[in-house]
């Protein structure tokens, strides 16, 4: 008699690009630990560059820190319909594009955005099965400190900035990951990150997000 030979059944659940929100006071590494996490694997992640009124920062560069954009082009955007969330952050615009978010998916690619707490509240409510994730400096006088170091303000704008952050760190419940990014230590941190991903791409609810 020949034997039946069955062929064995293999269980693949497909796992879905992810969008991150990394967000948290200024100050606390929220680029940084953005950039560590695609430096691990440039092909797997996305970093969604927003655009805003502001002028560049020593350093910064049209088009990879920010889309640099006029008051005027700001205003096309919103009118357009371009831009997935927008709000006024120290007087001046930040906006998120909704078009690279959307090849990002299409790609395959887990989409990496940094943004401002009011800007991550906003999200919420449009992209409710992204992973919200709370960055925080390992306490308020290391987040002073940090912001002190970075002399780019005003006496007045870096008293404002100080204030408004420890305002948004009693925020923290708001997302679904508190990870502390302390001072030479942000690799620590990255991994936390990529730790959550991990986690989060094995969920058996994880489901597909569109725009």
């Amino acid at each position: 008699m020949d034997a039946t030979v069955t062929e064995a059944t293999t269980f693949i659940r497909p796992k879905h690009p992810l969008i991150i929100i990394i967000s948290g006071p200024s100050g606390v590494g929220k680029d940084t630990i953005a950039r560590g996490l695609i430096e691990r694997n440039p092909e797997q992640f996305y970093f969604v560059v927003t655009a805003t009124t502001r002028p560049p920062r020593e350093g910064e560069t049209n088009g990879i820190d920010y889309f640099f954009v006029s008051n005027d082009e700001f205003a096309r955007m919103i009118e357009s319909d371009e831009l997935l969330e927008y709000a006024i952050v120290y007087n001046d615009y930040k906006g998120v594009p909704k078009q690279q978010i959307r090849d990002a998916l299409g790609s395959g690619r887990d989409v990496i955005m940094r943004v401002d707490v009011q800007g991550a509240a906003t999200l919420r409510k449009v992209l409710p099965d992204a992973i919200y994730i709370f960055l925080s400096a390992e306490s308020e006088e290391a987040l002073d400190q940090r912001l002190r170091a970075r002399r780019s303000e005003s006496n007045v704008e870096l008293a404002i900035r100080i204030a408004t952050a420890r305002k948004e760190m009693r925020r923290v419940d708001e997302f679904d990951y508190f990870v502390i990014n302390y001072d030479n230590e942000q690799e620590a941190a990255v991994d936390s990150l990529v730790a959550i991903m991990s986690a989060e791409k094995s969920r058996v609810d994880r489901t597909a997000i569109s725009l």
